[in-house]
């Protein structure tokens, strides 16, 4: 079983990359709170639970999905790990479980304030897991999906920050702009996957490029990455770094843009390839600056 579920991380979860993205994501997140607010970081036990948790709380979007898809999987997409039979989708099921209990705990010893912002996030995840009680509307309606969906992003980065916050009673200024860049990002990573080269589209799974054309979807996804870069800059503002900040995302832009454009006009499978790079390596390049900025001030 260790063997087998070491193979099932690797194809569904990848713990090594996951967990470079978590620990910059969360870090960011504290870091940024605690600069909005103009007050030293936290300690390192801040900075832990918030990356424990955060972890916790992608594997358990994982088990979400899973039992969500099982039903197309097992029709459209048998060489997954579960579908196939590698792992059982009651153990996955457990293991989310008992994920949540050890997230439980472990804000209980070390950041009770934070309890009520970790069940508002659970709460969300179980509405998505349940598609918001309107699974053929949603279904429907593609953009509705994507943003009920990625609202999921604002409220794990409200945990985060809570964790340096809480403490202090209220948000700090500059905490919304952080949150409405996080629900951006989501939206350029989940657009950024789900753009396909033509010869990669399958008809029993949905894609943008297959939606809307691989024209109008990665045009849309070039808007995001303009409004994200937008966010960003006011995040710089936010944080006394706007300089910083604003360098580090237009140089990533740049790169990122290219990307897209590369896609734009030939969407090979290469490029399908690159703009999914382009999207993990901006939202981690965004972060990054937002978090980390304020430290490369003279």
């Amino acid at each position: 079983m260790p063997t087998r579920l070491w193979q099932y991380q690797a194809e569904r979860f990848p713990l090594g990359k996951t967990a470079l993205l978590v620990a910059v994501f969360s870090a960011a997140g504290v870091s940024a709170s605690a600069h909005f607010a103009g007050r030293p970081l936290p300690g390192i036990p801040a900075f832990l639970l918030a990356f424990a948790v955060t972890l916790l709380f992608f594997f358990q979007l994982r088990v979400f999905d899973e039992v969500k898809d099982h039903e197309d999987d097992c029709l459209y997409r048998p060489e997954r790990p579960i579908p196939r039979g590698l792992v059982s989708l009651r153990l996955i099921v457990g293991l989310g479980i008992a994920s949540a209990g050890v997230a439980a705990l472990a804000c209980a010893l070390i950041a009770p304030n934070v309890l009520p912002l970790l069940l508002l996030t659970w709460g969300w995840m179980l509405l998505m897991g349940r598609e918001f009680f309107v699974p053929r509307w949603l279904k429907a309606h593609p953009l509705a999906y994507m943003a009920s969906h990625m609202a999921i992003m604002p409220l794990i980065d409200l945990f985060i920050t809570g964790i340096e916050w809480q403490p202090h009673g209220m948000p700090p200024p500059g905490l919304g702009l952080f949150l409405a860049l996080s629900f951006v990002n989501g939206c350029i990573l989940e657009i950024g996957r789900k753009l396909w080269a033509p010869e990669n589209e399958r008809a029993s799974v949905e894609s943008y490029s297959a939606l809307y054309g691989p024209r109008r979807a990665i045009s849309a996804w070039l808007l995001c990455i303009m409004a994200a870069l937008a966010l960003l800059a006011g995040v710089g503002f936010a944080t006394g770094a706007p300089f910083q900040t604003i360098s580090i995302g237009l140089v990533a832009a740049f790169f990122v843009a290219r990307a897209g454009l590369a896609y734009r006009n030939a969407p090979t499978p290469a490029h399908q390839k690159g703009v999914d790079t382009a999207a993990g390596l901006w939202v981690f390049a965004c972060y990054i600056a937002a978090g980390f900025a304020p430290f490369l001030q003279g």
